[in-house]
């Protein structure tokens, strides 16, 4: 569920079936932050910073994967261009989270992963999603 937010923001209201994620993705040119409220979520991301535009596939290099569990109350910040997956790997609980997102995200770039190669898989923008 999406909200409107003060000074030109938006926030999320994502629920989390057990075993759900939103696979690699980034949120382009917006600043995020993202807070568990209940349950526990898990975020791989990149600690790298990817091109923006005019590529398809890229080769990773063996230290940019960062892992962090979530539990209810935590969260954390991103910046602009942040690529991540966000799981509920749990068999059988739900989670419950809150994004917020500034400016209001333009686009969202979907990837596939395979070992160490990254491939840009689909542009989508909020007519897409809203």
């Amino acid at each position: 569920m999406r909200l409107d937010g003060p000074g030109g923001s938006e926030a999320w209201l994502i629920g989390w079936p057990p075993g759900t994620g939103t696979g690699w993705h980034d949120h382009a040119d917006s600043l995020g932050a993202f807070m568990t409220a209940s349950g526990e979520l898990k975020e791989n991301s990149l600690a790298a910073r990817l091109p923006t535009d005019g590529w398809k596939t890229l080769e990773l290099t063996d230290d940019v994967d960062r892992q962090r569990r979530l539990g209810a109350g935590q969260g954390r910040a991103f910046g602009r261009h942040h690529v991540h997956e966000v799981l509920n790997e749990s068999p059988d609980r739900h989670a419950v989270s809150v994004h917020a997102y500034y400016p209001p995200l333009p686009q969202i770039r979907r990837y596939s992963r395979s070992g160490r190669v990254l491939r840009l898989e689909q542009v989508e923008r909020p007519e897409d999603w809203q």
